[in-house]
């Protein structure tokens, strides 16, 4: 039997927030949270323990790049992810689904499922719903959520119901195969249906009538603009049972986090934060800066006064952005520190705020002070990174 379990702590009754409790095989915890993603059963260049001196309560491993690389055969070996990593709290794996979307260009889709080409050496792979959880069984991780089809964007009605409906039977499938495997892991179901409202609806309703016991909003964050983002949202959310944790997939900037929960999200998981503090890119309460900028060159102070990151406690911005502009391996480290406690720390405020009934201010406040990247910023960013995945490939 699982041991997973979900209880609300309080409500704010002016927006959809609210503050929860999560209980799983390998600890609790306590929404709305932000998970760091380590892909490869690691998050980049920070250290388990790192992780949760920063105050990590669960973190996020993909289930596709572990397939492909060491093996989910060999995890299994190591008694699954938590003791082959070192890392015990809980985790969650997805699917491999976004990498259907973002690596289109390597794979075919049938309705069985999906045959990859690997992006590591172009040998052939089949993910089928069944085979997920198989694999997902051998990682042992605490969440894990079924076999979807992230449709792109922008996409036709018909391509996007397609996408809806192959993945409602897909995840019929996964609820079939888990009963076979491991009782104490936790399956999500996946919501999806692109940007047509009436799709995003119609599917938090199929998706939320099946006997998960968490439901992931999947499909968002593909390159349109924030507004939309939301805009489906809002479709989502009052189509949701009450009493399941919701996850954002792939959405976790600063601002993400703080709007998304009055939207009714609990989970968030995103790659962003350490992405751009490997770019130099840090979270300030006043928005991104770069520390590689002239201004830090000679300060004295933490990157950002107040800040209680291991960083921001033992090094001066002068220093952090001396190791930025000479490309050395400790900023990586201390850049990403520096970028997963402002992340983790906004998640707790924003708990304490719904707790204290203060979250509508609390939000009103934050976005009036924090400047978010520009759109045209974030679709450069976006092209960049595109390009050195496709030259991987």
């Amino acid at each position: 039997m699982s041991s997973f379990n979900f209880t609300i702590d309080a409500e704010c009754p002016e927006t959809w927030a609210r503050a929860g409790t999560i209980q799983t095989p390998h600890g609790t915890i306590q929404t709305p949270i932000f998970m760091p993603v380590g892909t490869q059963a690691t998050v980049k260049s920070v250290a388990p323990e790192e992780l949760h001196a920063a105050g990590a309560q669960i973190i996020l491993a993909n289930t596709y790049h572990l397939m492909l690389r060491p093996g989910s055969a060999l995890i299994d070996s190591f008694g699954g992810l938590h003791s082959f990593m070192q890392w015990h709290g809980p985790i969650l794996t997805d699917s491999g689904g976004f990498q259907v979307w973002s690596l289109g260009h390597l794979r075919k889709l049938n309705e069985d499922g999906v045959v990859f080409k690997s992006h590591i050496d172009g040998s052939l792979h089949t993910l089928t719903p069944e085979r997920v959880m198989q694999i997902e069984a051998e990682l042992g991780s605490d969440i894990i959520l079924p076999l979807d089809i992230c449709a792109p964007y922008p996409c036709s009605p018909k391509e996007a119901k397609k996408a809806m409906e192959w993945t409602h039977r897909w995840e019929e499938r996964a609820l079939v195969e888990k009963e076979k495997l491991r009782p104490e892991q936790t399956l999500f179901g996946i919501v999806q249906g692109a940007f047509e409202p009436e799709l995003r609806a119609q599917s938090a309703q199929v998706i939320g009538n099946m006997p998960f016991q968490g439901l992931s909003i999947g499909g968002l964050s593909v390159g349109e603009p924030k507004e939309e983002m939301w805009g489906m949202l809002k479709h989502v959310t009052p189509n949701l049972p009450r009493d399941k944790p919701r996850h954002l997939l792939g959405v976790g900037s600063p601002e993400d986090l703080v709007i998304g929960v009055g939207l009714g999200m609990d989970m968030f998981d995103c790659v962003l934060p350490t992405r751009v503090a490997r770019h130099g890119g840090l979270f300030t309460r006043d928005g991104r800066v770069s520390i590689k900028g002239a201004r830090f060159r000679t300060a004295r102070g933490p990157i950002e006064e107040g800040c209680d990151c291991y960083t921001c406690q033992h090094y001066s911005a002068a220093y952090v952005n001396h190791l930025a502009r000479a490309e050395e391996q400790l900023y990586f480290r201390l850049g990403s520190i520096h970028n997963i406690r402002f992340m983790l720390r906004l998640a707790g405020q924003l708990r304490d705020s719904i707790i204290n009934g203060t979250y509508p201010a609390f939000r009103d406040e934050f976005l009036a002070r924090y400047i978010p990247a520009s759109e045209k910023v974030r679709e450069a960013q976006r092209e960049k990174w595109k390009e050195a995945r496709d030259k991987r490939a």
